[in-house]
């Protein structure tokens, strides 16, 4: 019988230095399988997605499906949950965050533009930033604001939706209602100042699988921002502090 042992532990306790072996490369079936035995666990909602070696010797770096990195014994009788850091002459690495951003990269190039609200500035945008938003969202509605200077400055604004409160909620039907609308730019600036715009709903609107999105990406409230190298920036910044953030200025 495999016993299921999760020991969380901080990210400092997996502070380690000069690690070689290889990361990304999937494991071996018979580790791959026998790993997807040990950790899937229906009950808890958790399902083994991708199973590879980690950097570290004897360490598999597990994923599971909408949920966290883990890292995991070859046998899966023991569990780490928390960021793996590599230490250097610079200081320290997140080698788990940097999985995360290559992770969000693949997912949005999958996101087919048109199932955007795009504000987009004169001629080629010096960068593009990826928003998680919710109408009724009071920072959200102020990012919204920063929008026109940060468009005037080069910068494409990708809103995606995301409904704090799930489906169902006042704030899901107002963001189908956006989507849905004929003009969404104007539709969703309304909506964001808190102006009427009449109830629309259409089938393939792509408010519910973009909620989902943003869930499987890290997103835990609005805004909540990414960057074109897939960094995650949870809150507001003015128009200002973006530009420091995309190394604009």
């Amino acid at each position: 019988m495999i016993y299921r042992i999760f020991r969380p532990l901080s990210a400092f306790a997996l502070l380690l230095c000069g690690v070689l072996a290889a990361a990304g490369e999937p494991a071996d079936k018979a580790t791959d399988a026998r790993l997807r035995q040990a950790l899937d666990s229906p009950s808890m909602g958790l399902k083994v997605d991708t199973v590879e070696k980690s950097v570290l010797p004897g360490l598999y770096e597990v994923q599971f499906s909408s949920g966290p990195v883990v890292y995991a014994t070859a046998e899966g009788d023991y569990m780490i949950l928390g960021d793996l850091f590599s230490v250097g002459e610079e200081g320290y690495t997140n080698l788990t965050e940097k999985r995360r951003d290559a992770e969000r990269l693949e997912k949005l190039a999958a996101v087919d533009e048109k199932d955007m609200i795009i504000f987009s500035p004169e001629g080629e945008p010096r960068a593009r930033l990826t928003v998680f938003t919710d109408v009724s969202c009071f920072y959200c509605q102020k990012l919204h604001k920063e929008v026109p200077e940060l468009n005037k400055r080069g910068v494409e604004v990708r809103y995606l939706a995301y409904p704090r409160s799930g489906a169902g909620s006042a704030g899901y039907s107002q963001l189908v209602t956006a989507w849905c609308s004929e003009n969404r730019q104007e539709a969703l600036t309304k909506l964001k100042n808190k102006e009427a715009v009449p109830d629309k709903t259409c089938a393939d609107n792509p408010v519910q699988a973009q909620y989902e999105l943003g869930q499987q990406l890290g997103v835990r409230g609005t805004p909540a921002l990414v960057t074109e190298q897939g960094t995650l920036v949870p809150g507001y910044q003015s128009a200002d502090q973006l530009m420091v953030t995309l190394g604009l200025e």
